[in-house]
């Protein structure tokens, strides 16, 4: 049987709708890519829906369903991937939440990100690790950037809370609830969050590192907002349910905090960042490396969804073009038996700013396979591919398959 190797390259926030200044094309449309339009050509392409049709996807329910697995099933929450994806250990009874430094100033928020802040966020996370509120213990730690993760251990605790960020400036702190009342644990991790984000304030708000930012004009990370509450679940290995020795070459928390929980092996970097600076040809040459020793390696690229997030086409199609050159290395570089892929896990829509239900492009390559009459990688050339229209999780399957590693179903 010809055994291959697989390389899944997700771009994220890639899809898009048409810009009118773009004469009516996408910033994918629009971007010179001749390494993926090549892929294209001489590969197959489609259109995923990454959960169902018309279903919004986040990062995390998106990139578990790209790995095959059914997020509907084990999803329990964005935190608990942060809180593994920032080196945190997590345990079974946890219950993790993605937070934000934000900055709080006459007791409503001015800023949800704290200027984006990049530096010293480690200095704040220190005195904040390691706090005891009754019987629970804290443990948090600093992500990219304005990022950061919580993990409350204790008995008692649950993931059926509010959250405690308003999700927009101009507005105080939520108080933290349970979603039903009587709900005993539910109460107390809401008390005991509660009691966390007013001691975050009361540390942090005179400490050096925002000491020194008022100075320089800049917003102070002066409290926390946790969000997206999640027990710890149980995934199965991605090895022990494919075999695949697989590795993931990621910048982003929230993907690494995935391929951790999934077993994949973290291929550490620090030009790996996970924002618009992230290193992709770095990223490629990871790849080809990684390829040596493992079976299937996930490429996560985050910038182009905080492009679309700041509603800006023009510098999306400019990331877009970055991602072309890292894609046309790996394509170059790796061993002939690979499959490589390459789509997004969901729509950011440059207009509308925000991640969108619709579906993303897919482009598949395997030397031998099976070629469609696609001459270009873009939502509208995808749309009329050999592959369809697909669902998320069904790719992993598609892909098993094209790699010579599927068994047979029946006799």
């Amino acid at each position: 049987m010809d055994v291959r190797k697989i390389v899944l390259v997700v771009c994220d926030g890639m899809g898009d709708r048409p810009v009118e200044d773009f004469g009516g094309k996408t910033p994918l449309e629009h971007a010179n890519t001749p390494n993926m339009d090549l892929l294209a050509r001489e590969g197959s392409t489609g259109v995923v829906d990454i959960i169902a049709p018309g279903v919004t996807p986040g990062s995390d329910t998106a990139h578990l369903s790209l790995l095959g697995y059914d997020a509907r099933e084990i999803y329990t929450g964005r935190g608990p991937f942060e809180a593994a994806g920032a080196g945190l250990e997590v345990r079974p009874g946890d219950v993790a939440f993605r937070c934000n430094f934000a900055t709080l100033e006459d007791g409503v928020i001015i800023d949800r990100r704290a200027g984006r802040i990049r530096e010293g966020t480690e200095e704040l996370a220190g005195v904040l690790d390691g706090m005891e509120i009754e019987d629970v213990k804290v443990l948090f730690k600093a992500g990219v950037e304005h990022r950061a993760a919580l993990v409350l251990r204790g008995e008692g605790l649950s993931q059926d809370i509010t959250d405690a960020d308003p999700h927009e400036t101009g507005r105080p702190v939520l108080e933290v609830k349970p979603l039903k009342p009587g709900d005993t644990k539910a109460e107390k991790t809401a008390r005991i969050l509660n009691t966390f984000i007013e001691r975050s304030h009361e540390m942090l708000d005179n400490h050096d590192v925002n000491v020194a930012r008022r100075e320089k004009g800049l917003p102070p990370a002066n409290i926390i907002l946790p969000r997206g509450p999640g027990m710890v679940p149980h995934i199965p290995r991605l090895e022990d349910r494919t075999g695949l020795r697989a590795a993931g070459v990621v910048g982003v928390t929230l993907i690494r905090g995935i391929c951790w929980l999934t077993g994949m092996t973290l291929i550490e970097d620090r030009r790996f960042t996970g924002g618009r600076d992230t290193d992709m040809m770095a990223k490629a040459r990871a790849t080809v490396e990684a390829l040596e020793t493992h079976d299937f390696v996930l490429v996560n690229i985050k910038a182009p969804d905080l492009a679309g997030h700041d509603g800006q086409p023009r510098e999306k199609a400019e990331i877009i073009e970055r991602i072309d050159e890292a894609v046309g290395y790996i394509y170059r570089h790796m061993p002939e038996d690979t499959i490589l892929a390459v789509t997004a896990d969901h729509s950011t829509p440059c207009g509308f700013m925000e991640h969108a239900g619709d579906p993303v492009p897919l482009v598949i390559y395997g030397r031998g396979h099976r070629r469609d009459r696609s001459q270009a990688f873009g939502e509208t050339e995808c749309s009329s591919g050999g592959l369809g229209r697909i669902r998320g999780k069904d790719l992993f399957h598609i892909l098993y398959n094209m790699a010579g590693r599927a068994e047979k179903f029946g006799a």
